[in-house]
């Protein structure tokens, strides 16, 4: 059987994989990311024993360019994270390890697992987003990942802010109270002075939270009409806030969109993802399968 590789390469950790997808990974290795150079190193390392790869797949956090035939595909493009700027990626491990690489955003490649073997099986479309330290989306539309102009940048809408209920100005350093800016985990720690992980169930922040995310999520449903909206990221492991998602969906779409999964079964249609944290590198061997 054909193998693949998966690199979900991330802010704080680096996760590599050798498989074909979730029931059958021959080999993982995780570890902290630190620079360019001893990262992507390793990640190189690692595949170098095995001979039988077919391609290799990369899925990482942005921006980054993953338009092939552009002069920087392949590339982090202007990411805030030190050191990583203008990095080439995609090249680096090609010309190493000698086969096809695939490149994309960590949450696109998400989105892809979850299509290919979870949540999202079987339907034209999903979305997924990933709501911790910083908040991010991806897209697949009728078995193709959404590109454009580069990647979708989701974390990034703006959505509604009322500064008399929460006069918090925003996380975001380019935008301050974009999504993102609003309702990633830092800004949540930064509103209330205490991590989201230490706050109670009953918390108003949560409510807060629900209400932001619903704003995003209503943006995305009219303008792309996801067949699946899949919430993933360590904010989203309070459970509690799937229900009030939800609940602030319905509310926010006031019946514009008669369909049943969003009056009916809304329980259906926003979700927690199947694969749980592996999607990402998931994704990666998947991104891997499609140049190999």
């Amino acid at each position: 059987m054909d193998l693949f590789g998966g690199i979900e390469g991330g802010g704080t950790k680096f996760v590599c994989a050798v498989g074909t997808g979730p029931d059958d990974i021959r080999d993982e290795i995780r570890y902290p990311t630190t620079t360019p150079e001893v990262s992507i190193g390793k990640a190189i390392a690692f595949f170098q024993d095995f001979a039988d790869l077919r391609g290799v797949g990369i899925a990482c956090f942005g921006p980054l360019d993953p338009r092939p035939g552009s002069p920087t595909f392949g590339y982090v493009t202007t990411t805030p994270k030190p050191g990583w700027a203008h990095t080439e990626f995609a090249g680096t491990v090609e010309r190493a390890l000698e086969v096809p690489v695939g490149f994309d955003t960590d949450v696109n490649a998400a989105a892809l697992a979850e299509y290919r073997w979870g949540t999202a099986k079987g339907l034209d479309s999903c979305l997924y987003l990933t709501v911790g330290t910083g908040i991010g989306g991806g897209a697949v539309v009728e078995g193709h990942v959404l590109h454009g102009l580069m990647h979708p940048e989701m974390g990034h809408v703006r959505i509604p802010h009322d500064l008399a209920a929460d006069p918090y100005p925003g996380h975001c350093t380019y935008h301050g109270d974009c999504l993102e800016g609003l309702a990633c985990g830092p800004a949540i720690e930064a509103r209330w002075g205490t991590p989201g992980e230490m706050l109670p169930p009953d918390h108003p922040a949560w409510s807060l939270e629900a209400h932001y995310i619903a704003l995003g999520l209503v943006a995305y449903i009219v303008t792309l009409s996801p067949q699946r909206i899949i919430l993933g990221g360590g904010v989203m492991e309070q459970a509690q806030l799937f229900p009030m998602i939800r609940a602030a969906v319905q509310e926010q779409l006031n019946g514009y969109i008669q369909s049943p999964l969003l009056m009916d079964r809304i329980d259906d249609y926003i979700v927690p993802p199947a694969l749980g944290h592996r999607a990402g590198v998931l994704g990666a061997i998947a991104l891997g399968q499609m140049v190999g």
